[in-house]
């Protein structure tokens, strides 16, 4: 296994060599053996390859950057030096944040400032190499050179487990550095605490994307240190408590000789008992293989929540990987005790787990559809924690982060999230509750909303909802982004209308459903396009479809080419607005087959992974391949999602075409690999694609199994010619949530030539 890893960590030429043939048909039982951490932290993936359990409160991971856009995980693989060890990441995100209690092992004498890349010996950060590390689910091990140190690391839901084997010095220790950070802090507050010469104590409170969070952390060593305390590099007389603006600790361990040193450290967002207990609840003893193989149980439980057979090894490791980003957001926020920290700040008690990392404008596209089939209790609670945000602080989140609005992205996506789960059948929230959150997030107000930052409140409240509400439409001179804002709020009203008809609100769905055709409003017959229109009535002038100004245009992180196409609640009623089936299918192709080129002074660097000017590297793209199933040429899907996975997943660091986006861009490869996507969260059927592995079992939480046989699989036979569910011929080439529940089997017979009968 160890070995295994290694080689997945060594360089591309060895991902390419890994691969075999087609045609394995073992079931996979221990799925955790095809797992590759690495994936996503080269390129622009931004992912992390260090320890954590699903939906973890912990993320021990090793930092290599602080700074720039590719440091949003910390860890960028084309690095050489690691600063540290900290318990906090993101996964994939284009925006950086925590990063947070910062732990870093050393000999000889300490450095205080983590030092230069370019020169790692001025601090405390240490040389490595990719070869020394070794990574699974819920564990990474790395030799630091400067130090001749080994470095592992483990993890509970809300504990980190470090041990370190030093070598003979003179001097060795730890750094603690609690002004670390992944982003820009604008307003540090630390505090230590020495509680006796096995334990420390801590708070780091800051200011990034997150305007006001709070980590609280308590460490238990199994050796006695002795301990000096740090403000501002400068050496202070009282050594058991202090506080400031930029602390750190140097711990020093009498082990001259060498050998090992454990330290177990929990957090919490509440205070310094809710850390201690968390860790004295959850890591128990000094058994840090036990508490390794714990960890490598759990995931392997997740992750056989779906089976697979067939394909290449590669094809395997991306899959459970995938599988595996999608199990780390949303993070456990609430302790062990039940306790978390509200958005108005306050402190509250709750009898079920309450969760935080909501990235509602990406994962509402797969991640919470899939969670929908393999884990709708867990998506339950995951609606249940927004509900509970919205009564906190007044609206459902946009971007939800350590209890915080941070009013990232645009439109109301806490709706189809919620509507999605209601319209699949799971109901274990307050429905009436969630129906008037799904209302307010569509109305345009000012007051109600409990979060103190009023640059947030903007953020939340845009002006948008307020020209959509008086004028019917969104001005694009008088509001950024207008076109794609106006395109997914007539969307999420859609998703309104869908659960206000379910609960018999009349009303309220004729309401909605003619907000939900407001789109036609910004397409231009006359170029085939959706444009921007000014205040006056007036296209907006000039006019380029290539054209990005990245969040200060008319679209967001993309252009005209790619937003033309948001309309996935009524893709009938787009093709009637395009000029009818065959027009409809002659301007996707043109999407697909036009060069990538695009113009401006400021494009988007979320515009990645293109196929013509199809970007699957952003979200906003992902359900368009699906689309030529609704105009009778099913075959270019399978093409286009069989070119998509081959040519934009890969078992190497830079696996990914763009950021993975907490789970999202693995979850589109996902549905997509088992031959499935639900092309519109809020209707619950799935559009058929092209399957990669030869059998599919997915385990549901009714003790069902929903299986897909895929016979005649190869690479050449990319195409479906015969669809049945559960023997019975399909026509068209859609099925339903309630075949999933059934435990149904869809099987699909493949061919080489594109099946043009249908």
């Amino acid at each position: 296994m160890m070995q295994r890893l290694i080689l997945f960590a060594c360089s591309a030429l060895i991902y390419g060599s890994c691969s075999k043939g087609v045609g394995d048909d073992r079931m996979i039982t221990d799925p955790v053996e095809y797992v590759n951490t690495f994936i996503g932290t080269g390129g622009h993936g931004h992912t992390f390859p260090g320890a954590t359990l699903p939906h973890g409160m912990v993320q021990l991971s090793p930092d290599t950057r602080t700074l720039g856009w590719d440091a949003c995980g910390g860890y960028h693989y084309s690095d050489s030096s690691i600063i540290g060890f900290s318990h906090t990441h993101l996964s994939g995100t284009g925006i950086s944040d925590l990063g947070d209690v910062l732990f870093m092992p050393f000999t000889g004498q300490p450095k205080l400032d983590p030092g230069d890349v370019s020169d790692p010996s001025l601090g405390y950060r240490s040389r490595f190499k990719h070869e020394s590390e070794i990574a699974e689910p819920g564990y990474y091990c790395v030799d630091l050179l400067d130090y001749g140190i080994k470095a592992e690391l483990t993890a509970t839901t809300r504990t980190g487990f470090h041990r370190y084997t030093y070598p003979a010095a003179d001097q060795s220790g730890i750094i603690i550095d609690l002004s670390h950070n992944i982003y820009p802090d604008s307003r540090p507050e630390h505090e230590f605490k020495i509680i006796s010469n096995t334990e420390i104590q801590g708070l780091k409170r800051s200011s990034g994307w997150a305007k006001d969070q709070y980590v609280y952390f308590y460490a238990k060593f199994d050796h006695p240190f002795s301990c000096e305390l740090y403000e501002n590099d400068k050496l202070l007389s009282d050594s058991s408590l202090v506080g400031g603006k930029k602390v750190k600790a140097v711990l020093r361990f009498n082990n001259n000789d060498g050998g090992t040193v454990l330290v177990k450290v929990g957090i919490s967002a509440v205070d310094y008992d809710g850390a201690r207990n968390n860790l004295t609840l959850e890591n128990t003893g000094w058994d840090f293989n036990s508490i390794r193989e714990s960890a490598k149980a759990v995931w392997n439980d997740e992750l056989s929540k779906i089976q697979v057979s067939g394909g290449t090894d590669d094809e395997k490791t991306i899959f459970y990987s995938s599988l595996y980003h999608t199990a780390i957001s949303p993070y456990t926020f609430s302790d062990v005790d039940g306790r978390y920290r509200g958005m108005d700040k306050h402190i509250y008690q709750s009898d079920k787990v309450v969760y935080t990392v909501f990235s509602l404008w990406d994962t509402f596209r797969a991640l919470h559809p899939l969670k929908a089939i393999i884990s709708p209790q867990q998506n339950a609670d995951f609606i249940n924690t927004l509900l509970t945000k919205y009564d906190e602080g007044g609206t459902l989140p946009m971007w939800e982060l350590v209890g915080n609005y941070t009013g990232c992205m645009i439109g109301y996506h806490a709706v189809p999230v919620i509507v999605d789960a209601y319209l699949k059948g799971i109901r274990g929230f307050d429905v009436d509750k969630a129906y008037k959150a799904i209302v307010e997030a569509s109305e345009y107000r000012t007051d109600g909303i409990l979060f103190p930052s009023e640059a947030v409140k903007k953020k939340l409240m845009p002006q948008g909802k307020q020209y959509n509400a008086e004028l019917g439409y969104i001005p694009c001179d008088l509001e950024d982004e207008a076109v794609s804002k106006a395109l997914e709020y007539a969307y999420n009203d859609w998703c309104i209308a869908q659960m206000a008809k379910e609960l018999g609100k009349s009303d309220d769905c004729q309401k909605y459903m003619e907000r939900s055709k407001r789109y036609v409003k910004y397409y231009d017959s006359q170029t085939g396009f959706m444009r921007g229109k000014c205040k006056d009535g007036n296209w907006r002038e000039p006019f380029d479809p290539r054209f990005v100004r990245h969040r200060k245009d008319d679209y967001t992180e993309g252009n005209a080419f790619q937003w033309s196409w948001f309309v996935p609640h009524d893709v009938e009623g787009l093709i009637n607005l395009v000029g009818g089936k065959e027009m409809f299918i002659a301007k996707l192709d043109t999407l697909f087959t036009t060069d990538s080129n695009l113009v401006g002074d400021d494009v988007s660097s979320d515009i990645t992974g293109m196929i013509g000017q199809y970007a699957h590297g952003n979200e906003p793209s992902h359900h368009i391949s699906h689309m030529y199933n609704f105009v009778g040429q099913p075959w270019k899907t399978q093409e286009l999602t069989d070119k998509i996975m081959k040519e934009l997943y890969f078992n190497d660091p830079n696996g990914l075409s763009g950021n993975e986006d907490c789970g999202q861009m693995s979850a589109w490869y996902v549905l997509n690999a088992m031959g499935f996507y639900s092309l519109c969260p809020g209707d619950p059927y799935y559009s058929i694609g092209r399957p990669i592995f030869n059998k599919v079992e997915i385990n549901l939480e009714n003790g069902k199994k929903f299986t897909v046989i895929v016979h005649g699989n190869t690479p050449v036979n990319k195409y479906v010619g015969l669809i049945k569910l559960n023997g019975e011929k399909l026509e068209k080439p859609f099925f339903t949530h309630s075949d999933v529940l059934n435990g149904s089997t869809l099987e699909l017979t493949m061919q080489a030539m594109p099946n043009k009968t249908n």
